[in-house]
């Protein structure tokens, strides 16, 4: 990120190091407002004025900021008729500079942050906010390359994540008290748990929460069904991706705070797929229902899917020789049957950008 003359260097943002594996379920208890807490992290009521720390140390891009980046030549795209390849992009929380050297890496945009790839497709997976310095960067980011990309013949879209539900409600409940089935819980007190950032709610407008409400929660491209959470919840909501998408939707037009915490919070379950008995069966029952031969999600970091999370020394490099979570492409798993997006950027891993199809065989059970 560049600076202006006579600046000095951009604010850091306080960092939380510990990247042990949170004691997760496959069913996240209707009172658990945590989508994936850091193990040690300190209450969000001491930090002032409702900031939380981040998961990285990273600068915090401001609006107006220039962010260059170094753009290898645009991956070549078909031309004439029809759609070029498809790509997806895994969680993004507000990290910006990882995401625009990503998508430059796949020569999608270019030096400038300009859409690049013609008639290409990409699908964004969700959770744009939270953790990282600048969500609402990435969201006005991903807002202008869907008007760039449609004018050049192709297209760019997104998903809803547990992360968009979550900035949803903080911003229009705040503190109401919910119905959470087990005691009390606001949306307020779980958005800053799981990494709200008090700049990102200071810029969010109405621009940005009507883009977010009208996100589909499920799609199916080239025989690739695409979706933000490791869950079968979507199931909950109908029988077809038409009907699913509908149902979110009118769940969050009625503004009804407690149906739109029992949707945030079954958009948080995670880890379905990863059981080696009972995976590829859950996996097998949403594309009986909706289609396609593959589910594609974000949500779940591959380090938790794999059990190989670096501990706060080892993250830094300091001790043992342990270097952290390593992530450098797709987790395939289930039978070969789901494809895991999250490289855990929040935890020092890798923003994933990814073209389908891909080589199943060479990703199969293993992040590279």
């Amino acid at each position: 990120m560049t600076q202006g003359a006579g600046q000095g260097p951009a604010a850091r943002t306080e960092t939380l190091r510990d990247f042990r594996v949170p004691a997760y379920v496959h069913d996240v208890p209707a009172n658990v407002v945590a989508t994936d807490p850091a193990p040690g992290a300190p209450d969000p009521e001491e930090h002032p004025d409702g900031y939380t720390p981040t998961a990285r140390d990273l600068p915090v891009i401001n609006r107006g900021d220039t962010v260059q980046v170094e753009a290898p030549a645009p991956a070549p795209v078909p031309s004439g008729e029809g759609m070029g390849p498809l790509y997806v992009v895994g969680d993004v929380h507000g990290y910006l500079d990882e995401l625009l050297a990503a998508l430059a890496a796949q020569g999608l945009i270019d030096a400038e942050g300009t859409w690049a790839a013609g008639n290409a497709r990409l699908w964004f997976l969700g959770d744009f906010t939270d953790r990282g310095p600048d969500g609402i960067g990435v969201i006005d980011l991903v807002m202008r390359l869907s008007a760039e990309a449609a004018a050049a013949g192709g297209y760019c879209k997104a998903l809803m994540g547990n992360h968009e539900l979550l900035l949803l409600g903080a911003k229009r409940f705040g503190d109401t008290p919910v119905n959470s089935g087990a005691g009390t819980a606001t949306f307020q007190a779980a958005w800053l748990l799981n990494g709200g950032q008090k700049a990102d709610m200071d810029r969010l407008q109405d621009v940005h929460l009507q883009w977010m409400s009208r996100l589909d929660a499920i799609e199916s491209e080239d025989d690739h069904l695409l979706m933000h959470s490791d869950t079968t919840a979507y199931l909950d909501y109908g029988d077809s991706i038409e009907a699913v998408n509908d149902t979110i939707r009118e769940t969050l037009t009625r503004n009804d705070a407690d149906e739109c915490w029992d949707l945030f919070r079954k958009f948080t379950k995670r880890f379905a797929f990863r059981d080696e008995e009972s995976g590829p069966g859950a996996v097998r029952e949403l594309l009986a229902a909706f289609g396609g031969s593959r589910v594609v999600h974000g949500h779940s970091p591959i380090p938790y899917l794999l059990g190989e999370v670096g501990t706060e020394a080892g993250a830094d490099g300091a001790e043992d020789g342990d270097s952290g979570p390593v992530v450098e492409g797709p987790h395939v798993y289930a039978g070969g049957l789901a494809i895991a997006m999250d490289g855990g950027v929040t935890m020092a891993g890798k923003l994933l950008v990814q073209q389908l199809p891909m080589d199943i065989d060479e990703f199969t059970g293993k992040a590279r």
